[in-house]
């Protein structure tokens, strides 16, 4: 219930008729002339079934009063349009994404773990969107197809790790797939699905794969699809972890960082995107922040509201009411009598 109101309120008035009622009944009742003893004539069971009685009737008769003011509860209701883009975000799984330049508070952490989170906000606040991810190294590979299902894809997210995929940095490799993957979706729009986009979060150059990145997003700009780049991490020296040969970590290590800064920015420009760059916790957020704003649909909506009338209830109590002061007033005569 969004919200209760009264149809007739100004009946409440009468309730202040209750108390005048009650004292006028109570003076009624007294004894005009005072007898010694006269106490000991009434029954104590009599007196307080009689007071009883008095109470039910009266509450009896306030809610006869509510029902009479009309009491309704309002549901509010709001219905949109549900038309939504189809968004593949592409995320870079090669080995640099263990750096630990982002922190979480005062604790470091990796890139991928510092991305992951966010990844997973953005995905739960497009509702409206049906969203992919392509994961890529040195090979590019679909781990969710175009889905509203995004609390199993916020899962995919999650479970991806450093490893999964032999190393390097395909980017060309991996726009080409994503594009695949939206040029799939868009034979099944069907004019519910404003448009298309692809996200890639990189934190390095191109280093394998057989398309180049600017080729990959002049084939996008083709079918009318922008390409947002993110590029993470800082550049110079790191810390990263130091693995021995079983893949445990032994300690730390620095080690030079670079994103191709130019090429994302190529990217972007080329297919009608935006670059950004995002070498801490905050300003990865805020990438997608500005991506969220950017690419966003504004929707028509329409409110309405269920009225649900309560008069009933309210009725149905004072005859409760009303009913057990007529029972508990017939028991305290024939007790009287008897």
């Amino acid at each position: 219930m969004d919200q209760f109101v009264l149809l007739d309120p100004w009946w409440l008035a009468a309730l202040t008729a209750l108390p005048v009622i009650a004292v006028l009944r109570g003076r009624r009742a007294a004894s005009a002339i005072v007898l010694p003893f006269a106490g000991n004539w009434q029954r104590s069971a009599f007196r307080n079934g009689s007071k009883l009685s008095s109470f039910f009737a009266f509450v009896g008769a306030a809610l006869i009063i509510v029902s009479l003011a009309r009491p309704q509860a309002l549901d509010f209701e709001r219905q949109t349009k549900s038309k939504g883009y189809d968004i593949m975000l592409v995320l870079d799984l090669s080995s640099s994404m263990l750096y630990e330049d982002y922190k979480d508070g005062f604790k470091r952490i990796n890139r991928l773990q510092a991305v992951k989170p966010v990844l997973s906000a953005f995905i739960e606040k497009r509702e409206n969107d049906r969203i992919g991810l392509v994961a890529f190294a040195g090979q590019a590979y679909t781990v969710a197809p175009l889905t509203f299902d995004h609390k199993w894809l916020s899962s995919q997210t999650n479970r991806l790790g450093i490893g999964l995929i032999e190393d390097g940095t395909a980017i060309g490799d991996a726009i080409g797939v994503a594009i695949s993957r939206l040029q799939e979706g868009a034979k099944k729009r069907s004019g519910e699905r404003e448009g298309a986009f692809a996200i890639l979060l990189t934190d390095g150059a191109q280093t394998a794969g057989a398309i180049e990145p600017i080729a990959a997003a002049e084939l996008s700009a083709d079918y009318g699809i922008p390409i947002y780049t993110i590029g993470a991490g800082r550049d110079g020296m790191v810390i990263a972890p130091r693995m021995n040969a079983k893949g445990e970590r032994i300690g730390s290590v620095q080690v030079p960082s670079g994103t191709d800064e130019p090429t994302l920015k190529e990217m972007a420009r080329v297919t009608g995107g935006e670059f950004h760059r995002a070498d801490n916790t905050d300003t990865i957020q805020n990438a997608f922040d500005s991506i969220d704003e950017q690419s966003k649909i504004e929707f028509e909506s329409h409110q309405y509201s269920i009225t649900t009338e309560l008069f009933p209830y309210s009725s149905i109590a004072a005859g409760a009411m009303l009913f057990l002061s007529l029972g508990i007033g017939a028991l305290n005569r024939k007790e009287t009598l008897s």
